[in-house]
Formats: structure tokens, C-alpha cells, sequence
């Protein structure tokens, strides 16, 4: 089924049930008022050029109602970064889906003082126009049955793209993801037997909707379900978060570990009670956040594994099956094959190689590239570009990225494996992060670094312990902050190039 005509039987289903409180704008709107609203802008939507159109709001009412209306009237969605480059990443993504419209907001753009782009229309001024007739057109449809609604809104096959989503970037320029309806319904319905959600359930929504997490688990889920939103536009206000979820009864709060960390120093206990499940992806979760949230909260942070081409889950742990450290077993519908680098055999149990996805969730291919999509797509394979292996029991357990793997001296060394152990090495409150930069003699230099200064020579005696001495990093660095995207995730092409340039320069002193 369609992804906006579901919807359109859920919020007949509902109606008066509250379906989203934003507490960016104070707004809030039941089931019926977010449908009105949708068909209400669909009609204004449809003014504008066919195909794809730029959506660039906050995680808002806003964002999901014209989510749902550019459905609504035929148009592809095509989600914007807006939380670092913005006036850059929207004529990157005009340029590379050839569109013109972008939907977006004057608050918004005057938060992040990003330049007007030309084709950006305000949410603002569409809401200030719209005359008395247009409400009423709209809220005569909303009246009419499900079916009928469905019939005049556009229709299409599930096979059509729902959304284009951008790669995050962190290691090089982003590619325009092509999910479809059933792309993400399949996904939908994966999770939702994992987690019994359910029209009870209450979604705490701060990731931005540019990040298929978000767009998934804190948009399409909770509205296939008929549950509540709780939207909150900034994920790194971390105690207004924790208040948000206490005072609201929120059942699911989902994020990456940086946020999660922010979200265990600004809490007090009693603040996620109301939680039943806690979970984090996007980034591998460092054990000793695992351990402080469960002793500071009693509960368990379930981890997942997951990649925008698919929509995004592949698996994770659930309360029933939930091993710490693994990203949990695949979910329904999801096949998982491990490759192994050279030769393209399957691994057996335990043995390290390429992660590789089957299913209905795997993505229709990067759109306008047909080389990306040939070198990850293989005989219905999605190469997610990650190395893992699958233990006896099938639980899948993630090694990194093959791109954060070295070769130094012939030997295959994982800078993953070097940060789990330096996070246990090093004082709660500091981050790492390991980078590996070109050395003319040993061809790579591991270098790590921290946000505070550690002392070394003990840190590097524990490290060889475990390490072998080739993966041992040749030098510590100091930075204030860790450069991140706007889902969180570490972002590594930024952070390598500060790396090499302090080594350029301390090259240039000695």
C-alpha cells in the first residue's frame, strides 16, 4: 500500500486522537486536523512544477505535513541537510535531482542564517495565503471516506519512490538514495513485529527527518500505527528532551550515542521511566554508555544496525533477544549474507567479512548513478560497504566500515577495534575518535583523537596489551569538539582533514 493512502486510513480511524505535539511551535494537531492540513497543502503543492520537490523544515508538524502532502499530490520528496552547509546542500540536491522548489522556512533559515536559495518557498507565506475557500475545499474532503479521499488524492503503485534521501557524506560526497513505498512499508511492518508497537505507543521525534532513522522510526512508524508524536526540532537540547519525555509518558526514544550521552549527563532518574524501549543506531554504541544508562536508569539500551538504502533497519536487539555489543539478528523479511573480501565466499559463524542485505526494505537504487548502484547492488545483494560477522546464534555483530579498515605493513587493522578499546582506556566524559592519514614511510599513521588531553604513555602501554604494535596510534590529538553531522554520527572526512592539516603543520615546525 501507499505510504500517504494508509495514512489516509488511519487518520479516518482516529480522528479526534492527538496525533502530533510539537513543541518547537507549541502546535498541536489530532489525527483529522493532519489530514485537513495535508490535503490542504497538497492543493498548493500541486502549483508547482511535477516530480521532485525539496523539502527542508525541522523536525516539526510542519515537516510531516508537507511530507505527506507532496505524496499527496504526485510530487517526490526530496530531503534536505540543513544542519551544517545548508545553502550548499540544497543546490547540491537541485543540481543532482534537477528540481527547482524547495520547500522550507524563514525561522528556520534565519536560525542557521543560511542565504536564500533560489526556488525556496516559505511554509510561512503558504499558510498566510491560503484564502477561505482553499480551507473549506479542504475540510469538505477531509469529511469524505477513506476510500474516496484516496481516490482523489494521487494514486501511483507502491513501487514508486516515496523519498530521496542523501548518504551522510561522512567519508565522501553524498548519493541520492531512491527508497519506495514499499521500501519503507516493508521496513515498517519488520520493526513493528520487533517491538509490538502499537496506537498506545508515544514516539519521542527529535532526529531530523533528513536521516532515513528519523524519517522511519519517528515519522512513518508511529503514523502507520496511529500513536502520538512528541516533535522536538533540537536533538541536542538534551534536558529539554528528558523533560519532554517525562512529562509526556513518551514509550520509544531513539538516537545516536553522542546524543544518548547527552541524554544520560542532562537526566535524572525517573526521567525515562515511562520508556520501553530505549534505542540507539547510526554509530556503534560505546560499552560504557551501555553500562551508565542501565545503572543510572535501570533499563537496557537495545542497539540496531541499519543503512539509508535500507530503509534503514537491517537488525537489532529486541527485550527478548538482546545481546550487548552485537546490533542484534536481522529482522523479518531481511536476509543477511557475510562475503569474505577476496574471494566472495559466504563465512562461516564468527569469521569477519562483508555485510551484505536482502529484502524488500533494500533500496531501488542511487538515483542518476548508475555506477554507485552496479558497485553496490549484486544479483539482488545491497553491499552495505560494512565488515561484520554472524555468531552461532545469529546475532549479527558490526566491525566497522571496510573504508575504516588500514592496511599498514600488509596487516588489516580495524580503527574500530582501536577506539572500543581506548573508550574503556580513557575518562567517560571524553570522546575519541581514531583516523588513520597518509605517511609517506609506513604509507598509513593511525592518529587518535580526544576531546581532552589524556596522558598517554599509560593509555598506549594498555593499549599494546590487547593490540598488536602496528595498530597502536603514532599520535594523540587534542580538539575541542568532534566534528558530527546533523544525525549525529561522526563525521570523518571533516575530522580527517583537520587531522592532516595539524600534521602538515607540525611537519612544517619540525
Amino acid at each position: 500500500m501507499l505510504l500517504h493512502h494508509h495514512f489516509i486510513d488511519v487518520a479516518k480511524t482516529f480522528g479526534d486522537k492527538l496525533a502530533i505535539n510539537d513543541f518547537t511551535t507549541n502546535r498541536k494537531l489530532t489525527y483529522h486536523r493532519t489530514l485537513l492540513a495535508s490535503i490542504l497543502l497538497a492543493s498548493i503543492f500541486k502549483k508547482f512544477d511535477r516530480g521532485f520537490i525539496g523539502i527542508m523544515l525541522p523536525t516539526s508538524a510542519g515537516c510531516i505535513l508537507a511530507k505527506i502532502a507532496a505524496l499527496m499530490c504526485g510530487r517526490t520528496p526530496v530531503m534536505i541537510n540543513y544542519s551544517t552547509g545548508a545553502d550548499q546542500n540544497a543546490r547540491y540536491a537541485q543540481k543532482k535531482c534537477g528540481f527547482t522548489t524547495i520547500i522550507t522556512s524563514k525561522a528556520l533559515l534565519e536560525k542557521i542564517e543560511c542565504p536564500y536559495v533560489d526556488g525556496m518557498v516559505y511554509l510561512e507565506d503558504i499558510m498566510e495565503s491560503l484564502s477561505g475557500l482553499q480551507k473549506l475545499k479542504a475540510a469538505l474532503i477531509s469529511k469524505l471516506p477513506a476510500a474516496v479521499i484516496k481516490f482523489i488524492v494521487h494514486k501511483g503503485r507502491e513501487t514508486d519512490v516515496a523519498v530521496i534521501l542523501f548518504t551522510s557524506g561522512s567519508e565522501k560526497d553524498p548519493k541520492a538514495v531512491q527508497l519506495s513505498h514499499k521500501n519503507i512499508m516493508a521496513n515498517i511492518v519488520s520493526c513493528s513485529q520487533c517491538f509490538a508497537f502499537s496506537a498506545d505507543d508515544v514516539f519521542l521525534s527529535t532526529l531530523p527527518y533528513f536521516h532515513v532513522f528519523g524519517l522511519t522510526v519517528n515519522f512513518w512508524i508511529p503514523i502507520y500505527h496511529g500513536a502520538r508524536i512528541l516533535t522536538y526540532a533540537n536533538p541536542l537540547d538534551y534536558r529539554k528532551i528528558c523533560e519532554i519525555c517525562r512529562d509526556n509518558g513518551a514509550t520509544l526514544l531513539i538516537g545516536t550515542p553522542a546524543f544518548f550521552w547527552g541524554y544520560l549527563r542532562k537526566s535524572e532518574k525517573g526521567d525515562f521511566a515511562s520508556l520501553r524501549i530505549a534505542l540507539v543506531g547510526a554509530d556503534k554504541c560505546p560499552e560504557p554508555l551501555r553500562e551508565a544508562f542501565q545503572e543510572k536508569h535501570e533499563m537496557p539500551l537495545y542497539e540496531g544496525y541499519g543503512a539509508t538504502e535500507c530503509a534503514p533497519v537491517i537488525s537489532t536487539n529486541v527485550p527478548e533477544f538482546n545481546r550487548p555489543g552485537s546490533v542484534g539478528k536481522p529482522i523479518p523479511g531481511v536476509q543477511v549474507r557475510i562475503e569474505h573480501y577476496a574471494t566472495g565466499e559466504e563465512c562461516p559463524p564468527g569469521e569477519d567479512g562483508r555485510i551484505l542485505v536482502k529484502g524488500d526494505n533494500v533500496m531501488m537504487g542511487y538515483y542518476d548513478d548508475f555506477e554507485q548502484t552496479s558497485l553496490h547492488m549484486r544479483g539482488g545483494w545491497y553491499d552495505t560497504g560494512d565488515m561484520g560477522n554472524i555468531d552461532d546464534d545469529g546475532y549479527l555483530w558490526h566491525v566497522g566500515r571496510v573504508k575504516r579498515f588500514v592496511k599498514i605493513g600488509g596487516e588489516m587493522v580495524s580503527l574500530v577495534k582501536i577506539e572500543s578499546i581506548l573508550e574503556k582506556l580513557i575518562p567517560e566524559d571524553v570522546q575519541c575518535c581514531v583516523v588513520e592519514i597518509p605517511d609517506s614511510t609506513k604509507g598509513a599513521r593511525i592518529v587518535a583523537v580526544t576531546t581532552q588531553q589524556i596522558e598517554e604513555k599509560p593509555v598506549l602501554k594498555k593499549l599494546a596489551e590487547q593490540l598488536p604494535k602496528i595498530a597502536l596510534p603514532k599520535q594523540f590529538l587534542v580538539i575541542e569538539d568532534v566534528p558530527k553531522m546533523g544525525s549525529g554520527k561522526l563525521d570523518f572526512r571533516s575530522l580527517t582533514n583537520i587531522v592532516k592539516e595539524i600534521y602538515a603543520d607540525d611537519k612544517k615546525k619540525k
